[in-house]
């Protein structure tokens, strides 16, 4: 019986190859793929001193600290901490105490924040 072969192909995002964007002040995102309607998985750069406010997805969230120091629930994390936020659950405020870059996957919509 023949083989049947495959048609799709691996995509790379090289660092520099997909456009950072502006969140919000002291926030840029590199959107690196979108894994299920409406979520991302991206690079966050937060700036020192940078405060994302508490807020709730309604989806599954999970974060890698890549490099520098985050406070988030009331822990601070380092290079190579890694949470998982389950939908609906409150969180932050996010206070970059140094640059930060985050990867994170959210498997759903971002929702609205100032909740």
């Amino acid at each position: 019986m023949p083989r049947k072969r495959c048609t799709k192909i691996q995509r790379f995002v090289d660092p520099n190859s997909a456009a950072w964007v502006t969140f919000a002040p002291g926030v840029t995102l590199q959107v690196l793929a979108q894994p299920v309607p409406e979520g991302s998985i991206h690079r966050a750069k937060l700036s020192a001193g940078t405060t994302i406010p508490a807020h709730t997805h309604p989806c599954d969230e999970f974060v890698e600290v890549v490099r520098g120091a985050v406070e988030t629930g009331g822990r601070l994390c380092e290079a190579g901490t890694f949470w998982i936020t389950p939908a609906g659950t409150r969180q932050g405020p996010h206070v970059a105490k140094t640059d930060v870059e985050l990867l994170t996957i959210r498997l759903g919509p971002t929702g609205t924040f100032g909740e």
